[in-house]
């Protein structure tokens, strides 16, 4: 037996003192106990060969619970007397009662004559004591034991099933679910969990019951039928079942372990031999592609394009880049399994792997040496033929290269120095062409050296009897029959150029002052054409006057203009009579510029007819300025008058509506007094909408006579009717904040006063700290702690709900007087309660229907029908519950 710990019997017998404090035994619980004890006494006597069939009656005599006993210890008791007389049954039971003694229980008002005269709730007790000690104390899991033990392996075993959560030995069985999820996570073809429902308690119970006694010899201890009737089923018989379970399930654990280890051994043998199987095929294949690979790393026959060496080599570079590394990982890979397979055969107590004849590792790395030695002769020879070939091919390569290059430089070049452009070109162009050739010449003096080297590289692969010589040479001889009628063409077209620019040069002197002069009065003429037609905007008399001026300025420099134009056609002239002298070809224009004497002609006569067309239309503006001006003043006028009267009355409302001249009354027949006054006023700003008409009509966008516009006037008329109607609504809303609340007028005027007194800006409001200081003004205690700014901000809350950031004076008068009242609210509610519910500290529901009005009763009822029974009296409110229901929380 395990070495018994006091402090642990302490523990698990805890319970025990149940049966002490409580005589009397709950009829559900000791039917349950009858049962679940009876069932797990035969499930050990029965090891025996007896069994009991009345618990009480059948242990009197002390033979059968001796029997009991030497069973679940395994141990030989004292021998007991087999007289029929009491003082022989008393003594059977003591040695009984002494043995359980001797494990370290501590047995607990239990005494043999209880047990001998039938006694059921000590014979229970006793009976429980025995289980506890020898079915459940012995429990250990995750370093608890006894009943923490057991309910932890409940609650490790159940975890993954969902419906299930064990959290004691009573409630969390009711359902049988508990029951069944131990089952099916042990042994899951016996049920078919997932058809299990929570709602079917009963099935659930039989269910696992009969399983357990059919397939598991788990002896059915409990009726489902009890345990679902029962509001809290016995904690001691369901524990003692659930032990069952555990000594059940925890015995074939241990047989399954003994399997696994076989199973173990047998999947040991059965890898060794997958491997050696793996390491003959293995090796044979490496082995076969080696052979196979040899051969061709050996053959060394030359190729005589480097096309075909290069294909070669890439062949090669295939086989060490795609082919061997996997070979090589092969490799390595037989000499892992090969070690890896001797450990294991070692460890197994096992002989030595020995791999057939000519598969050792030794075999296979002497093969594998031959192959390295094969690639290397390979790569040598590879190399050694492709720099032979390179060198030939390096000069063939240099010669089309150069020839290439050349060939494409020459391409056109003939044709170009045959070209006869210059017989049509320009003194410009004929320079530019003299220019060029000689940047042509440059260029054909520096590819002498390429020619000359391309002769001599074609000469040296003559002389190194290069397969292709023949195509070589004739495109050399080509190249240099090219050379020299290049040579030829240059000359001659050097003497053309130089003979054509002596002729060009006089004419591009008149070309040249014809172009300077041309060129201003062009500009002269398009400006003046520009701003002849430009269509001007103007907005005063000013404007249009500065514009007459200016074109009385211009009209004066036509005269010169004319004497310049008749100069530079003069110039034109003269060029033409020169060309036909001398028979020059011209080919082209001035190049100087592109303004002809025809387009300077015909811009002169458009100057000439736009002058009177810009007269009239200056004239015709002017006219129509005056008529603005006066549009102007009459508007400005009106405007300066209506924009002053509006500012005057926004400040008289804004004084009426911070003042605190006599009563709210008199403040809002003042008001009302203002609001008739404003509307009519209403026809003038109509009168000033119409000369507004007019402006917009003229298109006037500025008015230098006022500084009022119809839109600031508008905005104006609109704030004043809004402000005046707001005004009088908030004296309305205070009126009727007055009357409701029950605040004096001296109130109400100290509220104004200290309200007046922090708008320090007169807008009406006050901000967050301006609201602050007003309250703490007022005699509230808000501090600058964490207290006293959670208090702010639960009244900010109030007045500000919308979080603009300011308190309007409506709000501020609707949270003092709300503060004002709160205290007689709270005092009314308390002597209502008080009235009603007498010297108790509670109110029912037939005492309110009893003393009010049917109407309020029932009306009092339903308010506080969330808060009914809310108390430890059942249809009754204390006065906290009485006060919500009727006040609301936030009112008390």
């Amino acid at each position: 037996m395990d070495h018994y710990d006091p402090q642990q019997t302490n523990d698990y017998m805890q319970p025990e003192e149940d049966w002490d404090r409580d005589l009397l035994l709950d009829p559900a619980w000791e039917k349950q106990q009858r049962k679940t004890f009876t069932a797990w006494c035969n499930s050990h006597l029965r090891k025996a060969g007896t069994q009991i069939e009345n618990i009480e009656e059948d242990f009197r005599d002390g033979l059968k619970l001796m029997l009991l006993l030497e069973v679940i210890s395994g141990e030989r008791l004292a021998k007991p007397e087999r007289g029929k007389m009491r003082v022989h049954k008393i003594s059977n039971v003591n040695k009984a009662l002494d043995f359980i003694a001797s494990k370290g229980v501590k047995l607990v008002s239990i005494g043999a004559e209880e047990i001998v005269d039938g006694n059921v709730k000590m014979t229970l007790g006793m009976i429980w004591t025995i289980i506890l000690r020898f079915a459940i104390q012995d429990i250990s899991v995750e370093e608890t034991s006894a009943k923490e033990g057991l309910l932890l392996w409940c609650q490790r075993k159940t975890a993954p099933y969902k419906n299930v959560n064990i959290q004691n030995f009573h409630i969390s069985w009711k359902d049988g679910l508990g029951f069944c999820a131990l089952i099916h996570r042990h042994r899951p073809e016996l049920i078919d969990y997932g058809k299990l429902r929570k709602d079917d308690p009963l099935t659930n119970l039989n269910t696992a019951f009969d399983v357990a006694e059919k397939y598991l010899d788990i002896p059915k201890m409990l009726d489902a039928e009890d345990i679902v009737g029962t509001a809290r089923p016995d904690e001691k018989a369901i524990m003692t079942y659930v032990s069952s379970f555990y000594h059940a399930f925890s015995g074939a654990q241990k047989a399954e372990t003994a399997a696994n280890r076989i199973c173990k051994v047998l999947a040991v043998n059965q890898e060794n031999e997958q491997l050696m199987e793996d390491y003959e095929k293995l090796a044979s294949d490496l082995l076969e592609w080696i052979r196979r690979t040899i051969p061709w790393l050996e053959n060394r026959a030359p190729e005589n394009t480097m096309q075909a060496m290069q294909q070669k080599l890439e062949d090669f570079r295939d086989y060490r880049r795609l082919h061997k590394p996997p070979k090589v990982q092969e490799k390595c890979q037989l000499e892992i399994n090969f070690n890896t397979l001797q450990t294991k055969l070692r460890l197994s107590n096992r002989p030595a792997f020995m791999p057939s004849e000519g598969k050792m590792v030794s075999d296979i790395n002497n093969a594998w040496g031959g192959l390295e030695q094969a690639e290397k002769g390979y790569e040598e020879w590879l190399l050694n033929e492709i720099r032979r070939l390179e060198r030939l091919d390096h000069l063939a390569e240099k010669f089309r290269q150069k020839a290439s290059i050349h060939e494409s430089w020459t391409d056109g070049k003939e044709a170009m120095l045959q070209q006869k452009d210059y017989e049509t070109a320009t003194l410009s162009e004929i320079k530019a062409l003299l220019k060029k050739h000689e940047a042509f010449e440059s260029d054909l003096a520096a590819h002498q050296d390429r020619v000359e080297q391309i002769a001599a590289i074609a000469q040296e692969l003559n002389e190194l009897d290069y397969y292709d010589s023949p195509s070589v040479n004739a495109r050399c001889q080509k190249i240099c029959d090219q050379w020299d009628n290049l040579g030829a063409l240059t000359q001659k077209r050097r003497e053309a150029l130089e003979r054509t620019e002596k002729l060009l040069e006089t004419i591009d002197q008149l070309y040249l002052e014809y172009a300077k002069r041309a060129a201003p009065f062009n500009n002269w003429m398009e400006g003046a054409m520009e701003d002849l037609q430009d269509t001007f905007i103007v907005h005063t008399i000013e404007e249009i006057q500065g514009l007459t001026t200016a074109h009385e300025q211009f009209k004066a420099t036509l005269p010169d203009a004319d004497k310049e134009r008749q100069a530079i056609l003069g110039i034109h002239n003269e060029v033409s009579k020169i060309v036909q002298t001398y028979h020059v070809n011209m080919a082209g224009t001035n190049p100087y510029t592109t303004i002809t004497p025809h387009e300077i002609n015909g811009k002169w006569e458009h100057v000439r007819q736009l002058v009177p067309r810009r007269d009239q239309a200056l004239m015709e503006e002017h006219a129509r300025q005056q008529q603005n001006e006066r549009l102007r003043k009459q508007f400005g006028a009106q405007a300066n008058v209506i924009g002053p009267w509006i500012q005057t009355k926004m400040e008289e409302i804004g004084r009426i509506s911070i003042e605190m001249h006599g009563t709210l009354e008199d403040q809002l027949n003042h008001l009302r007094q203002y609001e008739k006054s404003i509307v009519n006023y209403k026809p003038k700003i109509d009168q000033l909408e119409g000369d507004h008409q007019l402006i917009q009509e003229a298109l006037i966008f500025d008015n230098k006579h006022t500084n009022y516009t119809m839109e600031h006037i508008r905005v104006g008329w609109e704030q004043l009717l809004t402000t005046i109607a707001r005004t009088i609504n908030e004296v309305e809303n205070q009126i009727l904040t007055r009357d409701a609340k029950g605040i004096s007028q001296e109130q109400m005027n100290e509220f104004r006063a200290s309200f007046n007194h922090f708008d320090r800006d007169h807008s009406g409001t006050l901000g967050p700290e301006e609201f602050k200081a007003c309250l703490i003004s007022l005699g509230y205690d808000i501090g600058n702690d964490a207290q006293g700014e959670a208090e702010f901000a639960r009244i900010m809350s109030i007045v500000d709900p919308n979080r603009l950031g300011v308190v309007t004076f409506q709000a501020f008068i609707d949270f003092m007087s709300r503060e004002t009242a709160d205290t007689d609210t709270a005092d009314q509610v308390m002597a209502s309660f008080k009235i009603l519910a007498g010297d108790k500290n509670y109110i029912t529901v037939d005492e309110l229907r009893r003393e009010l009005p049917p109407d309020q009763a029932e009306y009092c009822i339903a308010r506080m029908a969330p808060y009914n029974g809310r108390d430890a009296v059942p249809g009754a409110l204390d006065y906290m519950s009485f006060s919500t229901a009727l006040y609301g929380e936030s009112d008390l």
